[in-house]
């Protein structure tokens, strides 16, 4: 920008010389009595003066006008010109070693606004070019795996919150992290986001020739292939690492486009990082690059002259000429952009470095910057990320743990006046919603059951293959903030997979992440999956959550349970042998465990049956709920329990609502029933419709453990109208029960009329 406004003022300086210096000559000329003695201004002059005296005085001025003249037509015809392209600059290929640098300095035009962008990023010079209102702006993300899927999150907030045009998110990823951000787009249901996948093990054996040393592995490399990778027809697009945070509109950066020139396809800012200097460490040997080289977490590129200009042959054949010295690459692809570039600087852009602030250690990125509203772009590049050493680091992750715990649901914002590509899922839910009587004193129940929940599989890592005998067996639970502390003692009790749903808000799930990272218990469990539904609206959705659980259980079978129970130690090979003993693979059965409740917080938990039975003839354990729901689990018949020592069957009656171990083919739970009461009776009244058999093993058990009453079960006692729209919804599923299994599930309706 501060180049184009000297270029303005130069202009205006010869346009007056143009002017003034004409009216100069004829006024010297017309008035002979002024004896002004005109200066020697170059030694032409100087010499006529000495020749010819005062007649030589007349004679060199117009000499001297004329060649002023002269020099003002030369720069008219130089001002009329169109702006040379870089490529014009460079002499020939050979002397590119020697001219390289100069053209990194002056041959994109940016490097004055570089320099100003230390100082400030406006200019009342130059407008920025704007970006169509409802023009689509699309970015490209590599993401593979889990801690990555997590990390990517926080870079979208962070453009959704600032960002004013529809987006196209472009993510090339492995087979995890696409069933992570597939849900979590779908659930997240943000207006005028489209996203598409590319899988990423199709590309690997594009880049796995390339030995690489850098932590992101082969996906560090598959920037490379973007122009292959990406729709034909896409012609540009903003390349982002996952450690990136927006702290602008990423239309200012979509922006910058315009102001490629020539031959320029590549927008870069420039390494901040001695790296490429070579004087890091003795011996230190990095790529070829040119000066310091560029730095690739944020790129620019122009899909269509990239393709045209053989992309592909051009950085290949950089990369296998390198190798042959180097032997590997250090930082991944930027090794290979870095070296293309050395040799063809004219395909690179040099973007003021606000578009990239870098916070490894020992970066000079205290120079894009003097004051907050500097910032455009940081980038988190130290395997250290947030520990990193930085004067100002404080600010940067305050900044960065804002979008990292800023609620996402406020960033489903609609984009007005701009046409959005018809969704089918939306529509049908606002239709749904739309029919719904908000006048009706249910009508908060009713809605939840359509309530789209913005969900994140697999927040942790997760590393599990079932076993090959085809018994393997996964405890499904859910749980909220309030229940986190029973986590560790579950994977004390049970060694088998587990799948969980943690019903969260954005920064509670950051605390998780903290309180799991802390502990080793959890830490050293591979096999627990978890999965977090972000809070909305004013219930707990019980039943969503045990259904998110079930769908991402890899077992043939699930033992569903709650948070709040302890089963028993050995209970997860007991029930693996039951699956053989009872045939569960051909037939319907679903496993009673029977479950005791214990008021103490300090109880010695029983190793076996007979001290069980031992504690609970002392009083130190009790059927579960035996004081306040008898009948959810009176049909288990704990008196035969007693003595039983062979699996039995029992009957379903009304309102049993055991824990059971069943196929993973079994039925969901109805999502109309929220926060308390009903939700498992309506379950087991679903699988007796569907003719499972209830068969209690005799040896197994489970604990509940005592805690704070939870927030639903105060409101249930509490309000008589959520009993009374509880009550409404239960009937309600009893008539579709019988309208789905016919005569055989009018039982439901007697039995309740009899209990």
């Amino acid at each position: 920008m501060l180049g184009m406004c000297r270029g303005r003022r130069k202009f205006l300086a010869a346009s007056l010389a143009l002017l003034f210096i004409p009216a100069l000559t004829w006024l010297y000329l017309s008035v002979g009595s002024f004896q002004v003695k005109p200066l020697p201004l170059s030694p032409l002059e100087a010499q006529s003066s000495t020749l010819v005296g005062g007649g030589g005085e007349r004679q060199a001025l117009e000499l001297r006008v004329r060649a002023v003249e002269e020099e003002n037509r030369a720069l008219r015809r130089e001002l009329s010109r169109p702006p040379r392209s870089p490529s014009a600059r460079l002499p020939n290929s050979s002397h590119r070693g020697n001219q390289s640098r100069t053209h990194s300095e002056e041959g994109t035009g940016d490097n004055e606004g570089q320099k100003a962008a230390a100082v400030g990023n406006s200019s009342d010079c130059v407008q920025q070019p704007v970006v169509d209102k409802c023009e689509t702006i699309h970015v490209a993300i590599v993401c593979a795996g889990y801690n990555a899927s997590r990390d990517v999150v926080t870079l979208v907030k962070s453009v959704l919150f600032h960002r004013r045009n529809p987006l196209h998110f472009h993510f090339i990823t492995d087979s995890i992290a696409q069933q992570i951000l597939s849900s979590l787009f779908h659930t997240w249901m943000v207006p005028a986001v489209r996203v598409d996948f590319y899988d990423a093990d199709e590309l690997k054996s594009e880049v796995s020739w390339i030995p690489n040393k850098h932590y992101s592995g082969i996906y560090g490399l598959m920037k490379l292939v973007l122009t292959k990778t990406l729709p034909s027809d896409l012609q540009r697009v903003i390349v982002l690492d996952t450690d990136i945070t927006f702290a602008t509109d990423i239309a200012e950066l979509w922006a910058v486009f315009h102001k490629f020139k020539g031959q320029q396809v590549l927008g870069l800012v420039e390494n901040q990082s001695d790296w490429y200097l070579g004087n890091l460490w003795k011996n230190h040997r990095p790529w070829p690059a040119l000066g310091r080289g560029f730095n690739t977490g944020v790129i620019l590129l122009l899909l269509d002259r990239l393709r045209k200009l053989r992309w592909e042959q051009m950085w290949r054949l950089t990369a296998e000429r390198e190798l042959m010295s180097m032997l590997s690459t250090s930082l991944a692809d930027q090794d290979i952009f870095n070296a293309v570039i050395k040799q063809n600087p004219f395909l690179v852009h040099q973007l003021p470095c606000f578009w990239n602030v870098q916070l490894s250690d020992h970066t000079r990125s205290e120079k894009c910057y003097k004051d907050v509203s500097d910032l455009k772009v940081i980038h988190w590049n130290s395997p250290k990320k947030l520990r990193v050493k930085n004067k100002h680091v404080e600010f940067f992750r305050n900044l960065y743990l804002t979008f990292l715990e800023y609620d996402g649901n406020l960033l489903r914002r609609e984009l007005f006046g701009c046409p959005s590509e018809a969704d089918h899922n939306s529509e049908n839910l606002q239709k749904t919603l739309s029919e719904l009587d908000e006048d009706d004193p249910c009508y908060e129940f009713r809605r939840e059951r359509f309530t789209v929940h913005r969900t994140h599989l697999y927040f942790l890592h997760y590393e599990y293959e079932p076993s090959s005998d085809n018994t393997d067996v996964t405890l499904v639970a859910q749980l909220s903030m309030d229940r986190l502390q029973m986590l560790e003692a579950i994977c004390k009790h049970w060694e088998g997979p587990i799948s969980l749903a943690l019903y969260l808000s954005d920064a509670e799930a950051q605390q998780f992440l903290r309180y799991a990272q802390g502990s080793e218990v959890l830490m050293s469990r591979g096999n627990v999956g978890y999965h977090i539904v972000y809070k909305e609206g004013q219930f707990y959705p019980v039943n969503l959550l045990r259904n998110v659980a079930m769908r991402q259980v890899n077992t043939p079978y699930m033992f569903l349970s709650d948070i709040d129970f302890l089963p028993m130690y050995g209970l997860y090979e007991y029930l693996r042998k039951s699956v053989v003993q009872l045939d569960m693979a051909n037939t319907k059965k679903a496993l009673v465990v029977p479950a005791f409740e214990t008021l103490r917080y300090r109880l010695s938990y029983p190793k076996s049956k007979a001290e069980l039975l031992s504690q609970l003839d002392m009083g130190t354990l009790f059927t579960f709920r035996y004081h306040v729901w008898t009948k959810g689990h009176a049909p288990t018949n704990f008196a035969k329990w007693r003595t039983a020592t062979t699996p039995y069957r029992v009957q379903w009656e009304a309102d049993f609502e055991p824990y059971v171990m069943v196929r993973r083919d079994s039925p969901e739970y109805d999502r109309r029933f929220v926060g308390f009461g009903w939700n498992k009776v309506a379950h087991i009244m679903e699988l007796d419709a569907q003719e499972y058999e209830f068969v209690v093993l005799p040896n197994a058990y489970m604990i509940h453990m005592p805690h704070a009453p939870s927030f639903d079960i105060t409101k249930f006692r509490s309000n008589k109208q959520y009993r009374v729209c509880l009550k409404t919804l239960k009937e309600e599923f009893q008539q579709n029960m019988s309208r789905r299994y016919g005569f055989a599930a009018l039982k439901y309706m007697t039995a309740e009329n009899n209990s």
